[in-house]
């Protein structure tokens, strides 16, 4: 497959052994978007943030869309394969161990952390899925983990962009498979605010000591 690399910020901890959070951001962020939430949710890891591959009238994004909330699905599935490959290669470039990464994603960060969940359940520690939507139906091969990786959802009870239903389906799906998912609905729209990150913050406190 022609895979190609992403743009990347690396910021190594004190403790070489440290958890690395995967910064993952929404349509139009980039490798620096999301570097602000880092010391907010933990002081303790590696930061590793990413830029997404596909650009959508100019704005950058994790893979493509056909439409509002309608996901080209092999596009998902490739970018899923190119992300993880990258990762692999990071990984033994940055010295930083693949077995402890920690997503955060926002958005369109959420749905590609998401969709490394279904289709490399084992990879992930954990993941935050901040305002996320299920990004695969039907996958053909069935999708479980035994790591029982805890998994933090937050969704916007004012959010016009996600269905709740589809959401709770959501959660429901990755907790049959192994998961164990923390679900939270808050009082705003698709933006993120200070709750998610607090509540994020005291979720990897308590999971990642």
């Amino acid at each position: 497959m022609d895979f190609k690399p992403l743009k990347y910020v690396y910021q190594p901890a004190a403790n070489k052994d440290a958890y690395t959070l995967l910064l993952l951001h929404g349509t139009g962020g980039d490798e620096q978007d999301m570097l602000p939430l880092a010391p907010a949710l933990t002081r303790n890891f590696h930061v590793l943030s990413l830029r997404g591959n596909v650009l959508e009238h100019g704005m950058p994004r994790f893979f493509r869309r056909l439409g509002m909330g309608v996901f080209d699905e092999p596009d998902v599935h490739f970018r899923t394969h190119e992300m993880v490959h990258f990762l692999k290669e990071l990984s033994a470039q940055e010295s930083f161990d693949l077995q402890k990464l920690v997503a955060a994603g926002y958005s369109n960060g959420a749905n590609i952390a998401g969709a490394v969940l279904m289709l490399y359940p084992e990879l992930l520690a954990g993941a935050m899925l901040f305002r996320p939507m299920q990004p695969l139906h039907g996958i053909e091969d069935p999708f479980e983990t035994s790591r029982q990786q805890p998994v933090f959802m937050s969704s916007g009870k004012m959010d016009s962009t996600v269905d709740p239903a589809a959401t709770a389906a959501y959660a429901t799906l990755l907790s049959a498979n192994g998961f164990n998912v923390s679900s939270h609905n808050i009082n705003t729209g698709h933006n993120l605010t200070q709750q998610d990150i607090d509540l994020a913050a005291g979720w990897v406190k308590e999971n990642f000591r």
